[in-house]
């Protein structure tokens, strides 16, 4: 015979009951079974809810009423248990109060109800079907609530009980409930129908225990929490039990034990997919070994600390044993020893009780001052990872401090396989989120949030989605981008950028402020979190610091963070260390070329830089590399620059030469130099009469450049060129360099003479290498070259 269980959840819907009756159907024409079953769906919650009504006197007729009525009830003879859930009800409500044991009684009506409402529908189909009650035969002590199951009693009745049942008849147990020897009801606990039917299953000897849940079997994780959480289709006794007593809430802590004495096999199914093989718990060793992350909430540390209580014996042994008289069990347990402290979680709901019980007990120990304070954490959850050995838990701590998660208490099991981490509650799905990501090696989702989507900001996005799916395959990342916004609205989603992504923002975006983009990823606990700025705003910098303190790492092309106050500077830097968050720029100098981070090596090595000087800027590259060599008016090789993307969006952000100064003053810094942008000495290609003007009115008038351009281009000597270089030089291990800018002829056949397109070109000039730099050139403008460099910055956060 094989016992099969059914849970309120796959009662709970029509679909679900239906799938239910022809599961039942279909069992039975393969051989006998008994059928254990749940209360439908929430009804005991909804019968707690209506005693509490009750106690309190508030109206619990109506919502009583209202139960009664539920569809599935219609056609059911239920006036047994309606009529005694009245007459209970009206009595709490005289009373004002209830016991456990009134508590039980009403509680157990739901598996009653359910097994006749089952019964009722077997048998309108054609199928032999009877409703058993297993107070008949499971005897318990009177623990209300927490009832303990005698066995040997037990098992007797149950053996004489079945072998007086009529062998065409299908049973359809109750689970949950037992009754103790004075007949009066009991219950077995949380999840105790996986129990009863595992206790049926020994008791019967069945062959097989099948438990038909609403998912497919044991996961790696909460599938519900995390998406691509993996099934596990083979577990071996004693890893199922780890993963119940650490509250995997598919299995009740004592179900596999009574499975384990008559090895008898429990396979976990979904009622709604009965084609899968689910999960199968057997004495046969799983040879994967096992790692599955399990979730307990509704959980409360309480802390005890006390100086007075170093090297003092017993301390512990009052803690439990105060605890324990009053029926409150501890789980995890951390210990300090350099100052007297513990630390250990309870069900939240008895949170309170054992602070006073254990204030009641330490009483003398306050007024000697021995202890200090006992209190407790509420809203606490505890993430176990079974078949984790915390050797190689480095990388998942890792990833939770990043995304700012830092766990309250850690413990691990003496075998060193099982670990367990305590974190607030509102932590919990993240924190399942990045370590399951780490164990299992899942494609580490990587949450964007992108500002400024103009022609870098835009070209970015474009190549995101379309290299999303190599990235996927060749380094196991999955790029989110759940933010896109300009300086007055944002586009927020949890799914899929869709590819019509600027249509999207211009009709979905809406007004905001950083804190309603921080507050959406934390409302949709979205892990690894990287902001990127693509704007040349000034004002959105004042984003930075809050944005590293909401979790996320910083990219930019935008410059102007780098280069204000050396103060600001500073503190940035600070934030960053503070909450263990990084910030990438490459792109600052040099769009895509590898310099900066040539320059951070160079000089955390030790190496002595003396010199940087070069073409910073693409755009001065491109228009001074075709105007020195082309008939043409500067005004019309400018046009060009312009409408090719090389310039920034004001021109004059280039020929300021102010753009140049800020990429110097940005390597300047990265020398740990204290210069400030004041400092540079500039040269200033525009005009004075045309430097205040707005924006639009310069591109207007730009033919006005020409005849100065000229006289400087007639000067030239033969087979000299112009460029716009910048220099950093001066005694580099002091805390101040000199730094400048200027327009200077070079001869046509030197390095930075023969520059062509947009290319940047850098000379590093370092005390070991003298008089031979290190050179660094390519590419150093255009929208495709930046966003790529940026994009690049994101794969090597994502990599860390």
């Amino acid at each position: 015979m094989k016992i099969v269980k059914f849970g309120g959840k796959s009662l709970a819907s029509g679909q679900g009951f239906d799938k239910v009756i022809s599961i039942v159907k279909d069992k039975a024409t393969q051989g006998k079974i008994a059928v254990v079953v749940s209360a439908i769906g929430d009804t005991t919650d909804t019968l707690e809810s209506l005693l509490d009504l009750a106690k309190n006197q508030e109206d619990y007729l109506a919502p009583f009423l209202a139960f009664q009525e539920r569809p599935y009830h219609a056609g059911v003879d239920l006036e047994e248990e309606f009529t005694l859930l009245q007459k209970v009800y009206e009595g709490v409500s005289l009373l004002e109060d209830y016991s456990l044991k009134i508590k039980d009684s009403v509680l157990a009506q739901g598996e009653l109800i359910s097994s006749k409402v089952l019964t009722h529908h077997l048998t309108q189909q054609g199928l032999p079907a009877v409703a058993i009650d297993s107070r008949h035969f499971f005897v318990t002590d009177s623990s209300f609530g927490q009832a303990q199951v005698k066995e040997e009693i037990s098992k007797a009745k149950t053996t004489l009980f079945f072998k007086s049942l009529d062998p065409t008849v299908l049973a359809v147990v109750t689970g949950f409930i037992g009754a103790n020897e004075r007949g009066e009801t009991t219950t077995l606990g949380r999840n105790g129908s996986n129990y009863s039917a595992a206790l049926l299953a020994n008791y019967t000897g069945a062959s097989e225990l099948q438990n038909y849940t609403h998912v497919d079997g044991i996961y790696t994780a909460n599938p519900d929490w995390v998406k691509n959480a993996q099934k596990i289709d083979e577990l071996h006794y004693e890893e199922a039990n780890e993963l119940a007593h650490f509250g995997a809430s598919i299995l009740h802590a004592k179900t596999i034990l009574p499975l384990v004495e008559s090895d008898i096999p429990l396979r976990i199914l979904n009622t709604l997919n009965p084609k899968s093989k689910g999960t199968l718990i057997s004495s046969t060793p799983s040879t994967k070994g096992i790692k599955s992350l399990s979730v307990q909430s509704d959980v409360a540390l309480i802390q005890l600390e006390g100086r007075g209580l170093l090297g003092i014996v017993g301390v512990d042994a009052r803690i439990f044993t105060a605890l324990a008289a009053v029926g409150i069990s501890i789980g995890v347990i951390a210990q300090g020893s350099s100052e007297r402290g513990l630390g250990f979680t309870v069900e939240a709901k008895n949170a309170q009780q054992a602070v006073e019980v254990l204030k009641k007990e330490f009483q003398p120990d306050f007024y000697t001052k021995d202890v200090d304070q006992i209190t407790y954490i509420p809203d606490i959850a505890i993430i176990s990872i079974i078949g984790q050995d915390l050797s190689t838990f480095d990388k998942p701590y890792a990833s939770l401090v990043k995304n700012k998660i830092t766990p309250i208490l850690f413990h691990n099991t003496l075998t060193g396989k099982n670990v367990s981490v305590v974190v607030r509650k509102e932590e919990a799905k993240k924190a399942v989120n990045v370590i399951h990501g780490q164990i299992f090696g899942m494609a580490k989702k990587i949450n964007l949030a992108i500002f400024g989507h103009g022609l870098v900001g835009g070209t970015l996005i474009d190549q995101i989605l379309a290299s999303a799916t190599a990235i996927g395959e060749k380094k196991n990342i999955e790029l989110h981008l759940f933010a896109i916004g300009n300086s007055k609205k944002i586009y927020l989603t949890e799914n899929k950028l869709p590819s019509n992504w600027r249509e999207a923002v211009e009709t979905q975006g809406i007004p905001y402020n950083i804190q309603d983009v921080i507050a959406f990823a934390q409302q949709h606990h979205l892990e690894n979190l990287i902001a990127i700025d693509n704007t040349a705003s000034k004002h959105f910098v004042d984003n930075y610091i809050p944005l590293v303190e909401g979790g996320f790492d910083l990219i930019s092309s935008n410059k102007i963070a780098n280069t204000i106050s050396y103060a600001y500077y500073q503190k940035l830097r600070k934030a960053l260390q503070n909450n263990h968050k990084e910030y990438l720029y490459e792109t600052n100098v040099g769009a895509g070329l590898p310099l900066i981070d040539t320059i951070k090596l160079l000089h955390l090595s030790g190496e002595n830089i003396t010199k940087i000087k070069g073409v910073f800027s693409g755009s001065l590259s491109y228009i001074f590399n075709t105007y020195s060599v082309q008939d043409k008016p500067f005004s019309t090789v400018l046009e060009e620059a312009i409408s090719k993307g090389f310039t920034e969006p004001d021109p004059r952000e280039d020929l300021s030469g102010n753009d140049v100064g800020r990429k110097l003053l940005i390597l300047a810094r990265e020398l740990d130099l204290h210069n400030e942008f004041e400092e540079i000495q500039i040269q200033n290609l525009v005009p004075p009469a045309l430097q205040t003007i707005d924006t639009a009115a310069f591109i207007a008038s730009l033919t006005a450049l020409d005849a100065p351009f000229e006289a400087l281009k007639k000067e030239l000597q033969p087979h000299t060129v112009l460029r716009y270089v910048g220099e950093l030089s001066g005694d580099l291990q002091q805390d101040k360099g000199i730094l400048e800018t200027k327009l200077v002829a070079i001869p046509h056949q030197s390095p930075l003479g023969q520059l062509q397109g947009s290319d940047s070109f850098f000379e590093i000039y370092t005390e070991s290498y003298g008089e031979n730099p290190i050179i660094i050139q390519g590419a150093g403008a255009g929208a495709a070259v930046t966003a790529r460099g940026v994009f690049g910055d994101i794969l090597r956060l994502a990599d860390k």
